[in-house]
């Protein structure tokens, strides 16, 4: 490609990020400051003045940082177990791990509310029975969501804590244990400093997560704090400026922990990738050593998907009142899915916008990652940054953004929520998932040598040419694998889904979920649309994980 085709590949990236990225931003940003008076920060300053504003932003800083202690304390020790132990079925047991993953929690919750109510919810039934007190596990809703948070979230700070316990030299380890370190001593004093930077990467990633979660607060009814008070906001007809002031403040602590990280953290994890001088010595374990470790990784897997166990229970359930387990099974609701007009068309219109914002974020993703890794254009940095944003603003922020660029008067007014926002669901959904592209893609061009692309341009062959025919086939498993990551996530996004979708016509799947839900008569059919969307992430994980193997975890880096 010549010197200049690069810019104009390298101006259009940019003009997409700008129109659909920046500009949504920018415009949430701008309806914060301005009204029909003029630019004011009235309203900026009213968030932190009113005790109610900071009562709820102070609420979902605890959950955040709740849920990143308790998501530390479970993934790092079974990192460091991964990391420094050989046990039987070791693969089996990681890829368990992840099963988490494949519901959103605010899916879980249905369930969990059912399993852990006070008066009969079945894990206080059981306690019961055993002559053990039952647990308030629900409380005032924080409980319950730092539990479906931090259950959820745990296998992205374990990706992140095993890739940076791979980047460490065990030659510093063995030094510190011959000048007398216990075993103790050089986690705290070597290992972990080290492990620092991915570790902060991971935890940045749970923080912004749950501080900004919309779906579980409001499956859980703990509806006190900020995103769910935005929510509320945006899905009036006349949205309030306070409620873009409140997305500014989001916004800012999001953006502002991002580039923290960044700055504090992203050159040193650079730094230490390929360190390693000798090889990690794992520890073979027996027969019992191995028991153990399933014990550690299983218990956790176990405990995770109990709300995943129950969904599925409640979507085959015809009658499940004060027992432990249902009394009564039916597949009713499992065929009702497809019976329903309202769960049928919400399945198609996922897999509409679902597969169209896939197609875009690949061809999106190969040119930016392209560009950064392969041409190195000048501003790759901030290319590459760019298309990393979207990991550090919230999906309630970017969806703030979109309705903010389609209220009433807008030129895209006729794309806005209440309206026909298929197209608007396409850009969001895009736009939201091309970090994950971008770093599937970025991997494979990094391990894949440019002298095949080079002798192809020896040989007569034009760049373009090189890169379709030659670069584009050797880097198809990670264009798949993102291809994949990005189509299941889309197709149980939360937060776009939510506010962008308000007439019942183009409703995708995760709304029609909150529907059914907000009924309490159709709560089964609800679990029975969260199973297939579990069986389709389930698969969707597998594929992605096979084809990436441990680089998986590099998606989830900021």
């Amino acid at each position: 490609m010549k010197h200049y085709g690069r810019y104009i590949l390298a101006a259009l990236a940019g003009a997409v990020l700008a129109v659909f990225l920046l500009w949504p931003i920018l415009e949430a940003i701008r309806q914060a400051f301005v009204t029909r008076d003029g630019v004011t920060s009235f309203w900026l300053l009213h968030v932190f003045r009113d005790a109610t504003i900071r009562q709820w932003l102070l609420n979902a800083a605890e959950v955040a940082v709740v849920t990143t202690a308790v998501t530390t304390v479970i993934a790092l020790p079974l990192a460091v177990l991964a990391d420094r132990v050989q046990f039987r079925g070791k693969t089996l047991a990681l890829a368990l791990l992840m099963l988490p993953m494949i519901l959103p929690p605010f899916v879980g919750a249905l369930a969990f509310q059912k399993m852990f109510s006070y008066h009969w919810g079945s894990v206080n039934l059981i306690l019961a029975a055993l002559g053990f007190e039952k647990v308030n596990f629900l409380g005032s809703g924080f409980r319950a969501v730092v539990i479906l948070e931090a259950l959820h979230l745990y296998p992205i700070l374990f990706l992140n804590a095993t890739a940076a316990l791979a980047n460490i030299d065990p030659a510093m380890a063995e030094a510190a244990r011959n000048l007398g370190a216990s075993r103790w001593q050089v986690f705290r004093r070597v290992t972990l400093p080290l492990m620092r930077p991915g570790l902060f990467a991971g935890m940045t990633i749970v923080f912004i997560w749950s501080f900004c979660e919309l779906g579980t607060p409001l499956m859980v009814n703990y509806v006190d704090v900020l995103p769910v008070k935005i929510f509320n906001g945006l899905t009036e007809l006349d949205t309030p400026t306070r409620t873009f002031a409140m997305t500014f403040v989001l916004l800012g602590s999001s953006v502002g922990l991002y580039a923290m990280g960044r700055v504090l953290f992203g050159g040193a994890a650079g730094a230490m990738a390929g360190r390693a001088s000798t090889a990690s010595q794992q520890h073979q374990a027996g027969w019992l050593g191995s028991g153990l470790c399933w014990l550690a990784f299983g218990g956790v897997t176990f405990v995770a998907i109990v709300p995943h166990i129950g969904v599925v229970l409640m979507s085959v359930t015809e009658t499940w009142d004060n027992t432990i387990l249902p009394s009564a099974y039916t597949t009713r609701h499992l065929l009702e899915v497809f019976r329903d007009k309202g769960t049928w068309n919400a399945i198609v219109n996922s897999l509409r916008y679902a597969g169209a914002s896939t197609v875009l974020c690949a061809a999106m993703g190969l040119m930016v990652a392209y560009l950064v890794v392969r041409l190195r254009i000048r501003g790759a940095t901030a290319l590459d940054s760019t298309a990393m944003l979207p990991l550090a603003v919230p999906g309630l922020v970017m969806a703030a953004g979109y309705v903010a660029i389609t209220l009433p008067g807008s030129p895209l007014a006729a794309l806005g929520p209440t309206r026909n926002p298929t197209m608007l669901l396409i850009i969001a959904y895009t736009i939201r998932r091309l970090p994950y592209m971008v770093r599937s893609v970025s991997a494979g061009l990094q391990q894949t040598s440019e002298t095949l692309e080079e002798a192809a341009q020896n040989l007569g062959a034009s760049r373009p040419q090189a890169v379709l025919k030659i670069t584009v086939p050797l880097v198809m498993s990670n264009i798949l694998a993102g291809g994949i990551l990005v189509f299941s996530f889309n197709m149980l996004e939360v937060s776009d889904s939510l506010i962008l979708a308000q007439t019942q016509e183009y409703y995708p799947i995760t709304k029609q979920l909150w529907t059914l839900v907000s009924v309490g008569t159709t709560r089964n059919l609800a679990a029975a649309l969260g199973v297939y969307g579990m069986i389709l992430l389930t698969s969707t994980l597998i594929l992605a994980n096979i084809l990436l193997g441990k680089r998986m975890g590099a998606l989830f880096r900021v």
